[in-house]
């Protein structure tokens, strides 16, 4: 009697697997990554040229000195985990403003373009999602949690959703999954002698 096999494989849903996998969705993602792109891009910018965020970072400061305030008048503070309160208090006790503001601004347009030109997509739409968890958590909502959703279906599509960009040219160099699928083994009739 043949023994079960230890690995279960759990079939994927055709259509997820049409939505994440399958090449002939590539331009859906091309335009999504676009769009989270450009929003990336345009935000990076403005943070660029701004000495507020570049030169003294009191951007950043004031946003965190904003999410940090409790105002006795309002039921709930703009940020809901103290743990978090917590570290943007450190951050801005330490000074980190000076620095932290240039990295969110070049960040932002590190993400932007790299989603646009689709160069380590996966890799954009997570620092892209991350960054906007730490909007989000900071309470700021705005564009966030659309853009936040936006990257982690373009994170659960990497496979995809580079392929029109530089990850089709770039990746199969460094030995990520594109190749043609293999054919299917010839069915042979059995043999009768």
């Amino acid at each position: 009697m043949a023994r079960p096999s230890k690995d279960t494989v759990v079939q994927e849903p055709p259509f997820s697997r049409f939505l994440f996998n399958d090449i002939r969705t590539a331009p859906l993602w091309f335009l999504l990554r676009l769009y989270v792109g450009w929003a990336w891009l345009d935000a990076g910018i403005h943070k660029v040229q701004d000495p507020k965020w570049m030169d003294t970072g009191a951007a950043i400061k004031g946003f965190w000195a904003n999410a940090i305030k409790t105002p006795p008048d309002v039921a709930r503070a703009p940020i809901t985990y103290d743990w978090y309160r917590g570290f943007l208090q450190f951050l801005s006790d330490s000074d980190a403003h000076v620095w932290f503001g240039k990295l969110i601004a070049v960040g932002e347009v590190i993400v932007g373009v790299a989603l646009i030109v689709g160069l380590f997509t996966g890799f954009a739409a997570l620092a892209g999602a991350f960054m906007n968890m730490n909007f989000m958590l900071a309470g700021s909502a705005s564009s966030n949690p659309v853009l936040f959703v936006l990257a982690v279906m373009i994170l659960m599509a990497w496979k995809v959703a580079g392929i029109i960009g530089v990850d089709r040219f770039l990746l199969p160099i460094l030995g990520t999954p594109w190749r043609p699928a293999a054919p299917a083994p010839a069915r042979t009739a059995p043999s009768l002698a």
